[in-house]
C-alpha cells in the first residue's frame, strides 16, 4: 500500500535506537524525509548514515536530550515545518517506591510530560495551517514493571494520554491526528535493561529474566521493532486521516479486557 507521505517531513525525537529508530526506518522506508535524534552522538550518526542511504532519504541528525529547551530549537532549526512528529523518550530506570526522591519525581514530569507538550506547541500551529499533521507517542503506560518496582514514567505518561486525547479533538478538522501507540514487550536494548533490573531484584540468571519476559506475551516471543514501526507509519499516512485520539494496543494478545 503507497501510504501517501512520500516527500513529507518528520521529526522523531529519540530516535537513534529501539522502538523510536524502527519508526524512523518505517517512515523512511515511504519517502519521509526524517530528523533523528538521542543523545549519544554515535547512535545518532550512525542512525542518519543508514537511513539516508539505505531509503535515499534527506535524514538529519540532532544530538542531545528532546526534553531540553535547547536541543527541542536545534529539531526546529533541523526541520521548521514538520508534517509528522514522534513524540519519544528513553524513561527513568524502575525504582521501588520507598526509594522515590520528590526530584525523581520532577525529573520525570518534566521529560515524559511537559517538555513534549512544549515541543508540540511549537509544531501544531504550523500543521493546522497546512491541514496536514500526524503526532504519534510512545507511551509505557502498558509495560510491566518487575516486581514492585515502579517505572517513574508511568504517571506523568499517562497524563500526556489525557492531554493528548483532548487536543486530538480540536485539532481533527485541521486534518491533524494525534494516537498513541502502547508497546507490551519488545526486543529492544530496553529489555535487556529491564532484564538485568530483574536479575538484581530476583535474584535470577539473564536466561530466567528473559524467558519471563517471553512468558507475560500471549503470543509466545517478544515484539519485532519493525513491526511497531509499521504500525506508526500506518498512523501517519494519508489513509489514517479519520483515526485520531486513539490508543494503539501492540501486546502480541496480551491484554485481558474487550475494549
Amino acid at each position: 500500500m503507497d501510504l501517501g507521505i512520500a516527500k513529507r517531513h518528520a521529526i522523531l525525537l529519540a530516535s537513534s535506537r529501539g522502538l523510536g529508530r524502527a519508526c524512523a526506518e518505517s517512515l523512511a522506508r515511504e519517502g519521509v524525509n526524517v530528523v533523528i535524534n538521542g543523545r549519544t552522538a554515535d547512535d545518532v550518526h550512525r542512525a542518519v548514515d543508514e537511513i539516508a542511504s539505505r531509503y535515499k532519504v534527506d535524514a538529519k541528525g540532532v544530538v542531545g536530550d528532546s526534553s531540553t529547551i535547547e536541543v527541542q530549537e536545534q529539531l526546529i532549526a533541523a526541520c521548521d515545518s514538520p508534517d509528522i512528529v514522534l513524540l519519544n523518550g528513553e524513561g527513568p530506570s524502575p525504582k521501588m517506591f520507598q526509594d522515590i526522591t520528590e526530584n525523581d519525581l520532577h525529573e520525570s514530569i518534566e521529560r515524559a510530560l511537559t517538555a513534549p507538550l512544549m515541543f508540540l506547541q511549537r509544531v501544531v500551529p504550523g500543521m493546522c495551517e497546512r491541514k496536514f499533521g500526524r503526532i504519534v507517542a510512545i507511551s509505557s503506560a502498558m509495560v510491566k514493571s518487575p516486581n514492585s518496582a515502579m517505572s517513574l514514567s508511568h504517571g506523568p505518561r499517562l497524563g500526556l494520554t489525557g492531554v493528548l486525547k483532548g487536543l486530538s479533538k480540536d485539532l481533527a478538522k485541521f486534518n491533524v491526528t494525534i494516537n498513541q501507540l502502547l508497546p507490551e514487550r519488545f526486543d529492544t536494548y530496553r529489555q535487556e535493561q529491564m532484564a538485568q533490573i530483574v536479575m538484581q531484584i530476583r535474584g535470577v540468571t539473564y536466561e530466567e529474566a528473559r524467558a519471563d519476559q517471553i512468558k507475560s506475551i500471549k503470543a509466545g516471543r517478544l515484539g519485532k521493532p519493525e513491526e511497531f514501526g509499521d504500525a506508526c507509519a500506518f498512523l501517519c499516512s494519508a489513509q489514517a486521516g479519520y483515526i485520531s485520539g486513539q490508543n494503539l494496543q501492540l501486546d502480541g494478545g496480551s491484554y485481558e479486557g474487550v475494549f
